[in-house]
C-alpha cells in the first residue's frame, strides 16, 4: 500500500494566520512552518503561483522541515497560461514579449528557486493548475507537453479546472505518455473520480462544495466545511489509489479560517482508525477509479 500524505494548501493564508490554528510563540515565519511540519507531513505551496520564491526562502523551508516532509509547488501562472500581471513577473522580464522564449526563462528560474528543495529530497510534486479557458485539443496538448519538456526531470502533476478534459477519451493516455500525475478533485462542476495516471504519485485536492465555486470571491468560492460523513464517502477512492501508485497526497484548500486544517486532521484520524481494503487486482496499473473489494487487515499508512 501507499504512503498516504495529508495536509493542506498553504499555510500562511490569512484567515488561517487570525484563526487561532497557531499557537502562542510559533506565529513567526519560522515558528508557523516549524509547528505546521508537527501536525501534517505535506503541504502545498501555493506562493510560487503569484511570485518566484528565492532560493532563500526555500532553503529556508527545507532546513524548517524533517525528512519525509513534502512540498508541492505550484507553477507561477504564467507556466499554466493564467492571466499574469506584470508585478508577478521578475522586474527585469515585465517588457519581454510573452512568448516561448520568456516561459523558457521563467522555467529556468523557477527551477533554479526549487532545487533547495529537490536536493533536501522535499519536494513532493510541481503542479500544474490549468485555467477553464483551456479547452482540450491539439494547442492545449501542444502548450502542456511543451511545459512537460522543459520539466522533463521534474516530477510533473496536471489539474484542469475545464471539466471538458475529464470527458475526452484522450485525457488518460495523453497524461499517462507525460508521466504526468492526473489531480483528482473534489469540487462542484468537476468530476470526483480518482484516476491513475503514473506509478509513483496520486494526488487529490480538496476545494469544497461551495454554491459560489467559479464566480464568487476567493473567500466564497472556496468556503466549505467538511463533515466527517464527506471525508468517509472519499475513502473507497483514496484506498483505489493507494492500491495503484507509491504514494497518495491528500490536499485541502477549502482555505477559510482553519477550515482546511481541521479537514485534514480528520482525515488523518480517519484513515488512522480504518482498515484498507484489498485491492481487487494486484499490481499497479492505470485507469479510472472502480470499487474496492472487501476490507483486509493493514492499517493505512500516514
Amino acid at each position: 500500500m501507499a504512503n498516504i500524505l495529508i495536509g493542506t494548501c498553504g499555510w500562511t493564508d490569512r484567515a488561517l494566520l487570525t484563526s487561532g490554528w497557531y499557537p502562542p510563540g510559533h506565529r513567526d515565519t519560522e515558528g508557523r512552518l516549524r509547528h505546521y511540519a508537527t501536525r501534517f507531513p505535506l503541504v502545498e505551496a501555493d506562493s510560487p503561483y503569484y511570485a518566484l520564491p528565492t532560493v532563500r526562502t526555500t532553503t529556508h523551508w527545507a532546513e524548517r522541515t524533517p525528512d519525509g516532509f513534502r512540498f508541492d509547488v505550484k507553477a507561477h501562472s504564467l507556466l499554466t497560461g493564467h492571466p499574469t500581471r506584470l508585478s508577478a513577473l521578475p522586474e527585469d522580464l515585465r517588457e519581454h514579449p510573452r512568448d516561448d522564449a520568456l516561459l523558457t526563462e521563467l522555467w529556468t528560474r523557477y527551477a533554479e528557486a526549487l532545487d533547495p528543495l529537490r536536493r533536501a529530497g522535499r519536494l513532493g510534486t510541481l503542479l500544474f493548475q490549468y485555467p477553464p479557458s483551456l479547452a482540450p485539443g491539439p494547442t492545449a496538448e501542444a502548450f502542456i507537453r511543451t511545459a512537460r519538456e522543459r520539466a522533463r526531470d521534474w516530477p510533473f502533476a496536471v489539474e484542469f479546472r475545464n471539466p471538458a478534459w475529464w470527458h475526452s477519451a484522450r485525457t488518460l493516455p495523453f497524461l499517462t505518455d507525460l508521466d504526468a500525475t492526473a489531480v483528482s478533485v473534489d469540487a462542484p462542476t468537476l468530476p470526483p473520480t480518482p484516476l491513475v495516471t503514473t506509478p509513483h504519485l496520486s494526488l487529490i485536492r480538496f476545494h469544497g462544495h461551495s454554491p459560489h465555486w467559479g464566480t464568487g470571491t476567493k473567500e466564497d468560492r472556496f468556503r466549505h466545511t467538511y463533515t466527517p460523513q464527506e471525508l468517509a464517502e472519499w475513502l473507497p477512492r483514496i484506498h483505489h489509489l493507494a492500491a495503484h501508485t507509491d504514494e497518495v497526497h491528500l490536499l485541502f484548500n477549502n482555505c477559510c479560517g482553519d477550515a482546511a486544517a481541521k479537514a485534514a486532521e480528520t482525515l488523518q484520524t480517519t484513515l488512522l482508525t480504518t482498515t484498507l481494503p484489498r485491492p481487487r487486482t494486484a499490481g499497479r496499473g492505470h485507469g479510472g477509479w472502480c470499487p474496492p473489494a472487501a476490507a483486509g487487515e493493514n492499517p493505512s499508512h500516514l
